[in-house]
């Protein structure tokens, strides 16, 4: 493990591994030796990197992805941000479009990303960042991986994952060593909004919420839970919880994942 030398506005160690189980586990361990509120650790290479739903696993390969995992220590659950893996999302997705300007790159729509409740960053109709965030007492951990110049999907998920390469074919696309780049960019947005919001989250996750005023499947509680509900994806409350209308009114759910890769399986 070596620390990178670069900017981290939290003002904790960022440090780099080239192979891990898991950037989550790593960050765990680095907890357990008492380091600050902000700390990130990276890798190359994730041996064991694990999605939001039991079972589920980001799959990448060597150097060409982004993995990492900040630490954040607060003091007590009412400190914690409300909202906080939707707030992320925005702050990946703010940075994911900073970091395609600077390739001299468009996707052609505006907003260039979206926000699918509540973890994952899409272009089009296909993921191309997820977030993971866990809890640990005081502590939370925040995982976020982002396919940045893979090319090649494994076959059960061709039509479900993209990158940021495929995404912008027709210009320059971004080279593994560009990941560092994409990291500075998103510690600089997760800071802005954790650390400094303004309170216009809510607003902006809205602007880019995936399937928003469209009629949706989804599935709450656990995946497998077959409790399926479908109406109006009216948008998210105050708490990012997700609002569905079904006859006249919405109806908020705190857990659950919209079932919109069913036609693809």
């Amino acid at each position: 493990m070596h620390e990178l030398s670069m900017p981290n506005p939290f003002g904790a160690p960022l440090y780099h591994l080239e192979t891990v189980s898991s950037t989550m586990e790593e960050s765990r361990a680095l907890a357990l030796q008492g380091l600050p509120h902000g700390t990130v650790i990276t890798a190359d290479f994730q041996e064991q990197g694990r999605g939001r739903t039991r079972g589920r696993s980001w799959k990448g390969k060597r150097g060409e992805n982004l993995f990492f995992t900040i630490l954040l220590r607060y003091p007590g659950f009412s400190a914690l941000p409300k909202a906080l893996t939707l707030r992320a999302g925005l702050a990946v997705s703010l940075a994911i479009e900073d970091f395609i300007e600077d390739l001299g790159g468009s996707m052609g729509q505006s907003p260039a990303l979206r926000i699918k409740w509540p973890n994952d960053i899409m272009i089009g109709p296909k993921k191309t960042a997820g977030i993971l965030t866990e809890g640990d007492g005081k502590i939370l951990y925040i995982g976020i991986g982002v396919n940045i110049a893979q090319t090649e999907f494994p076959l059960e998920i061709q039509t479900k994952a993209t990158s940021i390469a495929l995404a912008l074919a027709s210009c320059n696309a971004p080279a593994p060593e560009d990941r560092f780049r994409l990291l500075e960019k998103i510690l600089a947005q997760l800071f802005q909004e954790l650390e400094k919001t303004t309170g216009q989250w809510r607003i902006q996750v809205e602007e880019r919420l995936y399937m928003k005023d469209r009629h949706v499947r989804f599935i709450a509680g656990e995946s497998d839970s077959g409790n399926i509900i479908e109406g109006k994806l009216h948008g998210i409350g105050p708490a990012g919880e997700l609002l569905l209308v079904q006859t006249e009114h919405p109806k908020a759910f705190i857990t659950g994942e919209l079932d919109v890769y069913r036609d693809s399986e």
